[in-house]
């Protein structure tokens, strides 16, 4: 600690060059910070799905719906404990830009199903009794403004109703999850299946997915087989996975985040190690008589090796926490106003990976000018050779 005014003054020796650096690193922790918090995010909806929940859909697409039919098949599969269904709406509250999911299903089963989702009893048992019932998650509640008693007019883009494009719902109920943390993955509005099976125009008699609840869940295989099997030869065929697995492939349509995140990172912390490296290599340069004189009075080759390292690191450590302590304040309310990302954040994981990816960039961009400056002979360096 008694030489880190000495290593303060050698970092501002010059100042306009030290504050672009840092603001270089700042910048592309910051970068760190958002994007890791991104993928961090829909990550965190595989890490929800239910261990013993499986995911039924055709086996052609998503969009392809099944017949409700096979509802009554299904439970009576051994290994199936309860079923329940859900469809995609796919509706618009008055902009575009607030979109959010909607789903029709079947009330009871489907908040038996998911016992994450807090509702008070008495708000569940208006869903369960009202037919143009809807409830919609705290997150949606906040950003909306909405209380219960609301009417929520919402725009049809694939299902019109029969009395024009424009259902309306009434809210009779406004859930939390039992672990906020996971808020982000159930910010949707959940209305009665009853309802929009009799308004819409056409498609009556069918849903988008069935969700399966296993007895065992180390039978998830079988079971999912064994559903599978049971439609294989039907005009609708199924294909049967864990909901986790079905999550990972919804994430993948989109691409795969977390290669797209740690390539566009690589490029970003390359181009930064040249730029940093650049600076401590020129600041040492530039100090090369002043560490000769620190050698004449006593100053041995690994302490100026430690010292060249800690000015460094001072400044990667600096300018990382500065960066990362930025997105750390953006993100909740950046958060607050996405869709599906509530209460997304640089985690306690990602902050310690980012000091140690600055410390690593510290040594990295040190170590050369700080062997250097090591191995400096002081009569060559005096003398400008």
């Amino acid at each position: 600690m008694k030489y880190l005014p000495l290593v303060w003054s050698a970092l501002w020796r010059k100042r306009p060059r030290t504050i672009f650096t840092m603001a270089s690193i700042a910048v592309a922790f910051l970068l760190y910070g958002l994007l890791y918090a991104v993928n961090n995010a829909f990550n965190k909806g595989v890490e929800v799905a239910g261990a013993d929940r499986l995911v039924v859909i055709s086996k052609y697409s998503l969009t392809q719906p099944l017949p409700y039919s096979f509802l009554n098949e299904i439970r009576g599969i051994d290994g199936v404990a309860a079923v329940t269904w859900a469809s995609w709406f796919g509706g618009i509250y008055q902009d575009e830009r607030n979109f959010f999911a909607q789903f029709p299903v079947d009330a009871a089963s489907y908040l038996e199903m998911y016992p994450e989702i807090v509702l008070p009893a008495e708000q569940k048992d208006a869903f369960l009794r009202t037919r143009t019932g809807a409830i919609v998650a705290k997150t949606l509640a906040d950003r909306f403004g909405w209380k219960i008693g609301d009417r929520i007019p919402i725009q049809a883009t694939i299902w019109p109703a029969k009395t024009g494009n424009t259902w309306e719902f009434d809210l009779v109920g406004i859930f939390d999850t039992a672990d906020p943390s996971a808020r982000g993955q159930y910010e949707m509005m959940l209305f009665n299946h009853e309802y929009f099976d009799e308004a819409r125009v056409f498609g009556q008699g069918i849903v988008g997915w069935y969700i399966v609840r296993t007895r065992d869940p180390e039978q998830n295989a079988t079971v999912a087989k064994a559903i599978d099997e049971r439609f294989r030869n039907s005009t609708n065929p199924t294909k049967t996975d864990s909901e986790k697995a079905f999550n990972q492939s919804f994430i993948k349509q989109m691409g795969d985040i977390g290669l797209i995140v740690k390539s566009i990172l690589g490029a970003v912390f390359f181009t930064l190690l040249f730029l940093t490296g650049n600076t401590m290599m020129q600041s040492v340069r530039e100090r090369v008589p002043e560490l000769a004189v620190l050698k004449t009075l006593g100053f041995g080759n690994t302490r100026v090796l430690v010292l060249v390292l800690a000015e460094s690191a001072v400044l990667c450590v600096l300018a990382a926490l500065l960066g990362l302590g930025i997105a750390t304040v953006l993100l909740p309310p950046i958060a607050a106003k996405l869709p599906g990302f509530a209460g997304m954040g640089v985690d306690a994981q990602t902050f310690a990976i980012g000091v140690a990816l600055a410390a690593l960039l510290a040594l990295a961009v040190g170590l050369p000018p700080a062997l250097r400056a090591a191995r400096l002979s002081i009569v060559d360096a005096l003398a400008g050779r």
